[in-house]
């Protein structure tokens, strides 16, 4: 924490894909029980964790929170509005939805934009923080739940369209969802702003 102000962090998952929502979450830990709780160790940049360590983490993240949220940025919007607006939008709602009124806010990367809560005046302070996710636990966790929520959608959304190997490349631009994108042609969940390359 910084100067023992009530803080959330908040990442992102799922800006490079070319198909899917982005997932922003927003999450506030309790500084004073963190290091009782020792899978808290594993927290880190949810790319640099396992699948298993995301999955244990997750519940864990939710029960132990003082506060969390998840939202969801459909690719419709990404499309009007551009990835990096939906990224900062998303937190954003993502701090909206929070049971309890940060103090501060940490993002991870280096975007943000003055968010002010409906029904307040003043912005609440945020620093961005270039791999944050790798440096404050709050946006660990965030990352956490980002990335796991995102999975799960990208997994259910496989099942819907199967040959655009979404179970393995989760919508990123890998060869094999480039092929399929040339043999079938986009879905309604890909990102028509993105190079689709059809």
């Amino acid at each position: 924490m910084i100067s023992g102000l009530m803080e959330a962090g908040c990442d992102e998952a799922g800006r490079g894909p070319l198909a899917g929502s982005v997932f922003c979450a927003a999450v506030i830990l309790d500084p004073a029980r963190v290091n009782d709780i020792p899978e808290f160790e594993w927290l880190n940049d949810s790319k640099q964790l396992t699948e298993k360590q995301r999955d244990i983490l997750r519940p864990i993240i939710e029960r132990e929170a003082v506060s969390w949220a998840v939202v969801e940025v459909s690719p419709q919007e990404i499309d009007e509005r551009n990835i990096l607006q939906c990224s900062i939008i998303g937190m954003q709602r993502a701090l909206d939805r929070l049971s309890v009124r940060p103090q501060h806010i940490l993002v991870d990367g280096n975007k943000w934009k003055p968010y002010v809560p409906e029904g307040e005046l003043l912005e609440i302070p945020a620093h961005t923080v270039v791999h944050g996710d790798a440096t404050y636990m709050s946006i660990a966790a965030a990352s956490v739940l980002a990335k796991t929520y995102r999975d799960a959608y990208m997994l259910r959304l496989h099942e819907e369209y199967p040959h655009y190997g979404w179970d393995t490349n989760k919508g990123y631009p890998t060869a094999e969802h480039y092929a399929a994108l040339k043999q079938y042609g986009p879905t309604p969940y890909h990102r028509m702003t993105f190079n689709l390359k059809i």
